[in-house]
């Protein structure tokens, strides 16, 4: 059984309410890409890592909330930072680890 996800935030809820077929497509999307033999665990890392060298801070922000919901610790998402900062850079990788930390996920 998947564990319950937090909700969304209000803006996506607001966006999703003004464009529902967007809405629809999206869960088209993330239905057909978690199709596979990866497990939810893994697939939230990847994404995660994927929101990160992207720097899609929104994105970092959704999968950090995601993860910890899903019972991945702090520390994992910690070191996928730290595997990103050979990719990104210092300066771009001590901002997402910024962006892990805000509290306004």
């Amino acid at each position: 059984m998947a564990p319950k996800l937090p909700p969304p935030p209000g803006a996506y809820t607001d966006f999703i309410a003004r464009f529902p077929k967007l809405g629809e497509a999206w869960e088209v999307i993330h239905e057909a890409g978690a199709t596979g033999p990866l497990d939810e665990r893994t697939q939230r890392l990847i994404k995660l890592a994927i929101a990160i060298g992207a720097m899609k801070q929104g994105a970092i922000h959704a999968g950090v909330r995601k993860g910890l919901a899903q019972g991945i610790t702090l520390e994992e998402i910690e070191q996928v930072v730290a595997l990103a900062a050979g990719t990104l850079g210092m300066p771009s990788t001590v901002a997402v680890h910024t962006w892990i930390h805000d509290k306004k996920k």
